[in-house]
């Protein structure tokens, strides 16, 4: 059996250190294989959101796998948006460490994000067809028997939730990926959890939506995912935040 937690949306700048702290708390007692953290780590993008999202991440006691959100795009910075979007992100590389690496399941990551697009809202997700291949590469390249879960920022399709993605490329990614047996496809965003079996064309798709531990709450408190994995499967507990005493 493997356990994994799956949070998103810290938001650094607009954090609730109440929920980073009662996250780091469960980490440190429950010691899981590891955790995947999808997307918007911070509220600008600033210097000061990244460094404090990076002594965060670092503290943590286990390995950590970090897809990018829209938020961590650099907003008041439009050369670098375009020369060098991921520049700050990359830098947290230090603090995950190392990979996480699951008994027979292989997290791989799928970026939604975009430095610009042809509408208006640039924060929608969007699945670029370089980066669906290259997930799908990963994937067809994995050793037999090793099931996949795929992590990224944007709910591929919509999901019930009062937040919206409005993924360009979504539908087709799931498609593709149902036909790779994937056990789950892991994201963000919308900061309220959720947990849906998607149909297509190629089979049903499990799609796994963690909340926000942000001040930013939309349906429901702050909250995270603990997936337990097994030989049945993948089964999800849906933490949140209980109310101060």
């Amino acid at each position: 059996m493997t356990r994994l937690f799956h949070v998103s949306d810290p938001h650094f700048g607009m954090e609730d250190r109440r929920a980073l702290a009662w996250f780091a708390e469960a980490v440190a007692r429950e010691r899981p294989s590891g955790i995947a953290l999808t997307g918007d780590l911070t509220m600008r993008a600033r210097a000061s959101e990244y460094a404090a999202a990076r002594a965060w991440i670092a503290a943590l006691a286990a390995p950590t796998a970090i897809d990018v959100g829209n938020h961590d795009l650099p907003y008041f910075n439009l050369i670098e948006r375009f020369t060098a979007p991921y520049r700050r992100f990359l830098g947290l590389e230090g603090a995950a460490e190392r990979p996480v690496t699951l008994p027979g399941v292989a997290l791989v990551s799928m970026p939604t994000t975009a430095r610009a697009q042809w509408r208006l809202n640039w924060s929608k997700g969007h699945v670029a067809p370089r980066n669906l291949a290259r997930a799908l590469a990963t994937i067809d390249a994995l050793p037999s028997g090793t099931r996949a879960i795929v992590t990224c920022h944007h709910p591929l399709v919509e999901a019930g939730t009062r937040g919206k993605a409005l993924t360009r490329g979504g539908a087709h990614a799931l498609d593709e990926l149902a036909r790779r047996n994937v056990l789950a496809v892991l994201s963000g965003h919308v900061h309220d959890p959720f947990d849906l079996l998607h149909e297509t064309a190629n089979g049903p798709i499990r799609m796994i939506g963690a909340g926000t531990l942000s001040l930013r709450l939309r349906s429901t408190p702050p909250s995270y995912n603990v997936l337990t994995i097994d030989d049945d499967g993948l089964a999800l507990d849906v933490r949140m935040l209980p109310e101060p005493t």
